[in-house]
């Protein structure tokens, strides 16, 4: 087992506020990106979740956040989920789970050891009652199955009991609205992406990171802290691209990296713009929020993944961590990617994977896009014809993930 990779899936659960609070796991083996060639369901999985978990660490895949994993009854049955730490991971109980009198006692005794358990695909039925009433914490109620116009009348019977309701695949940001009117506390899908109320102009400060740049500008820091500063917060790369090409108009050579934007505006220029800028937004953007988790998990998977042997040899770290960024600003702010290259003065590989779609860059990018949507058969084709192992895809995920232990 220690030779063998998994590829990650990891989709942010969030409440109502819109902050991180937990994610789901999702995991593939190399063995089933083409096929099934398991002796069992419960070998599989059970392989799967304690392999990976092993090779990635709990810490450096959650963070601070809870996790939940899949479970079907034979792996709920079996000892083997017990090696799970109850205090970091949950048990999200498949659609086919049915509610027999020994699958009740199991979850009574797991809800005993400390496991929180939630009901995936979830619809209510009376023959659940005896996991609604104190042993399951989370239902899940999949909006794909559940018409909206159902959602009111299954909400209004879930109610009677003590759990949390979920409302997973919520595409839109009016049924996350409206879901969350309704009383259902937790959410998945990609309605985070498209903050309706958020355009260019107010792309938010983020209120540690300047915080940070003013102390290390203070104490005359190396700048190789202060671009790792950048790196962490994606809404102050964009700002600093923006001061300079107000500051330096004319630049005729084109801007390539993090490093290279602070080496051409200065070190008085960049004291001056932080110190104003630090009054200039809402300063809410923090840890906790999707978008800053997707975006430098993004680009920091791409700087891994262009370090990582073999080499494509046009990718640069550096340049891949701000397509990486920039991507973001594209899919999710919904700036317009023509302004957006040619304000900024940004090198020809940058234009081209993010206006073009060509180019080696554009390669990592689709990649990183692809485990993000946990498209794992796609990905894992990609990376056998790049020559690229799944060993050396998980070690570059992991790095990804735990962006934010290094920054909290």
């Amino acid at each position: 087992m220690h030779d063998e990779a998994y590829l990650i899936g990891r989709q942010p659960i969030l409440n109502g506020r819109e902050e991180i609070a937990a994610f789901e796991l999702l995991f593939r083996s190399p063995d089933s990106v083409t096929s099934a060639r398991f002796s069992s369901p419960l070998q599989a999985s059970s392989q799967v979740i304690v392999a990976t978990l092993s090779a990635m660490g709990i810490e450096m895949l959650l963070g601070r956040q809870h996790g939940f994993v899949n479970v079907d009854t034979e792996l709920l049955m079996s000892d083997v989920i017990e090696l799970l730490p109850p205090e970091r991971i949950g048990l999200e109980l498949l659609e086919n789970v049915e509610p027999h009198p020994e699958i009740v006692k199991r979850c009574r005794a797991l809800k005993s050891r400390g496991y929180r358990l939630v009901l995936d695909d979830h619809e209510y039925s009376p023959a659940f009652e005896p996991l609604y009433a104190g042993l399951v914490d989370i239902v899940k109620i999949d909006l794909m199955k559940t018409p909206l116009t159902d959602l009111p009348a299954m909400v209004e019977r879930l109610r009677r009991y003590p759990v949390k309701l979920l409302a997973e695949k919520v595409e839109t940001r009016g049924v996350f609205l409206r879901c969350r009117s309704l009383g259902m506390e937790l959410f998945q899908g990609y309605f985070f992406a498209r903050p309706s109320l958020i355009q260019k102009q107010r792309v938010a400060n983020a209120l540690t990171g300047f915080l940070t740049l003013m102390q290390q500008l203070a104490t005359d820091a190396e700048t190789s802290e202060i671009e790792a500063t950048f790196k962490e917060n994606p809404a102050l790369v964009y700002k600093l691209l923006m001061l300079v090409n107000s500051v330096a108009a004319g630049l005729h050579e084109k801007i390539r990296t993090i490093r290279h934007a602070l080496t051409i505006i200065g070190r008085q220029q960049l004291k001056r713009w932080v110190q104003i800028a630090l009054f200039a937004g809402d300063g809410r953007q923090g840890a906790d929020n999707p978008i800053m988790h997707l975006a430098v998990a993004r680009a920091t998977f791409m700087e891994e993944l262009a370090r990582t042997p073999p080499r494509i040899d046009t990718c640069a770290p550096d340049e891949a961590f701000m397509v990486g960024i920039l991507s973001v600003l594209k899919d999710v702010y919904e700036i317009p990617m023509d302004e957006v290259v040619t304000s900024l003065g940004l090198s020809d590989d940058i234009r081209n994977a993010l206006s073009d779609r060509k180019g080696e860059m554009s390669v990592l990018l689709s990649l990183a896009k692809m485990l993000e949507e946990n498209a794992f058969d796609e990905a894992a084709e990609c990376f056998e014809v790049l020559g690229i192992p799944l060993l050396s895809v998980l070690d570059c995920q992991r790095k990804a993930f735990n962006w934010h232990v290094g920054a909290a």
